[in-house]
C-alpha cells in the first residue's frame, strides 16, 4: 500500500473512532440514522483501500477521499446534542498532548508541476509532523508544571507552545486551501469582500505576493478576517507566530519557509509564489470566510 493510501486509511480509522465515541456517549440525538449511514459509507471506503488497492489509482482514491472528507466535516462540524450541553461537536476537544497529523486531502504528486512530490512528502510527513510532536510535548510539559506547581521552565514551554501550535494550525489550513483544481479568482461574497478591503482582486493579489516575497527568513503570509474592523487584511508572520495580530481569523495561508519550495525553486521564492496562485482552492477559502464572517465585534 502506498504512503498516500496508508495516510487516508489512518484518517478513516480516526474518523470512525470519533463517530463511534460520539454515538456511544450521546444519548439524545435526532440524526442517529444519518450518522450510522455515513459510518457505513466510511467503513466501505476504508475496506476498499485494503481489498482493492491494486486496482485503484491515486486519482480515484483522491476523488473519493475529497468527497468523504467534505461530507464528514459538513455533517459533523455543527452536530448538536439535545441536552443541557447543546451544540456539542463531534470532535469536542483535542486531549492535552493529543494532536495528530491530518492527512493530505490529495495525493503527494497532485499539485505538480507547481509543487513537486518530494517536497510535499518532506513538508507534510516530516516538517508538519515535527510541529505536531512539538505542540504535544509543550502541552504535556505545561500540564506537568501545573500538576507539580513547578513553573521554572514556563517561559520556554510557552514559547514552544506558540511556535509549534501556530505551525501545526497554519499548515493544516495550508493543505486545505490548495487544490489540483485550484487557481483563478474567488466568487460571490468573498470577491466582494476582497474588492471592498483592497480595491480589486489584482491589488489584493499584488499585495499578498509582495508581502510573501518580503517575509524575512522563514514565515507566512496570511489573509485574515478581522471581526473588529469588519474587513479582510493581509498579515506577515515570521516563523509561525511573530509579527501577526490577535483577534483575527486566518482564511488563506501561504508557507514561505524554504522547506516549502527549495527543492524545486532553490532561492527563487518569487517564482514559487507566482506559481502557487495556480493552486489556491478558492471554494475552501470562501467556506472559511462565510463561517468567519459570522464573528463580529463592536468596531473600534
Amino acid at each position: 500500500m502506498s504512503d498516500y493510501f496508508s495516510n487516508i486509511r489512518k484518517w478513516c480509522d480516526e474518523a470512525l473512532r470519533a463517530i463511534k465515541e460520539f454515538l456511544k456517549e450521546t444519548s439524545k440525538r435526532n440524526n442517529q440514522k444519518e450518522l450510522e449511514k455515513f459510518q457505513e459509507k466510511l467503513i466501505t471506503f476504508r475496506d476498499d483501500l485494503n481489498e482493492k488497492q491494486n486496482n485503484l489509482t491515486e486519482k480515484e482514491v483522491y476523488d473519493k477521499a475529497v468527497e468523504i472528507y467534505d461530507e464528514f466535516y459538513k455533517r459533523f462540524s455543527n452536530v448538536s446534542v439535545e441536552d443541557e450541553n447543546s451544540n456539542m461537536n463531534i470532535g469536542r476537544s483535542v486531549p492535552i498532548g493529543g494532536h495528530k497529523l491530518p492527512p493530505l486531502p490529495y495525493a503527494y504528486n497532485a499539485l505538480e508541476p507547481y509543487i513537486d512530490e518530494e517536497t510535499m512528502r518532506l513538508h507534510h510527513d516530516k516538517h508538519h509532523k515535527s510541529y505536531v510532536d512539538g505542540l504535544n510535548k509543550a502541552e504535556m510539559e505545561l500540564q506537568r508544571a501545573r500538576q507539580t506547581n513547578n513553573f521554572d521552565l514556563v517561559k520556554h514551554w510557552e514559547r514552544e507552545l506558540a511556535f509549534n501550535g501556530a505551525g501545526h494550525y497554519l499548515h493544516t489550513i495550508f493543505w486545505s486551501v490548495m487544490s489540483p483544481k485550484g487557481g483563478g479568482q474567488p466568487q460571490g461574497r468573498l470577491l466582494q469582500a476582497i474588492n471592498h478591503s483592497f480595491g480589486s482582486f489584482d491589488r489584493f493579489k499584488k499585495q499578498f505576493s509582495e508581502a510573501a516575497n518580503k517575509v524575512e527568513g522563514g514565515g507566512w503570509t496570511i489573509l485574515v478576517w478581522s471581526p473588529r474592523s469588519g474587513r479582510l487584511e493581509i498579515l506577515q508572520a515570521e516563523k509561525h507566530q511573530n509579527l501577526s495580530q490577535w483577534d483575527v481569523i486566518p482564511l488563506l495561508a501561504l508557507d514561505v519557509w524554504e522547506h516549502a519550495y527549495y527543492l524545486k525553486y532553490k532561492n527563487n521564492r518569487k517564482k514559487y509564489i507566482d506559481n502557487w496562485w495556480n493552486l489556491v482552492n478558492w471554494p475552501e477559502v470562501d467556506k472559511r470566510f462565510n463561517e468567519a464572517q459570522k464573528v463580529r465585534w463592536v468596531p473600534y
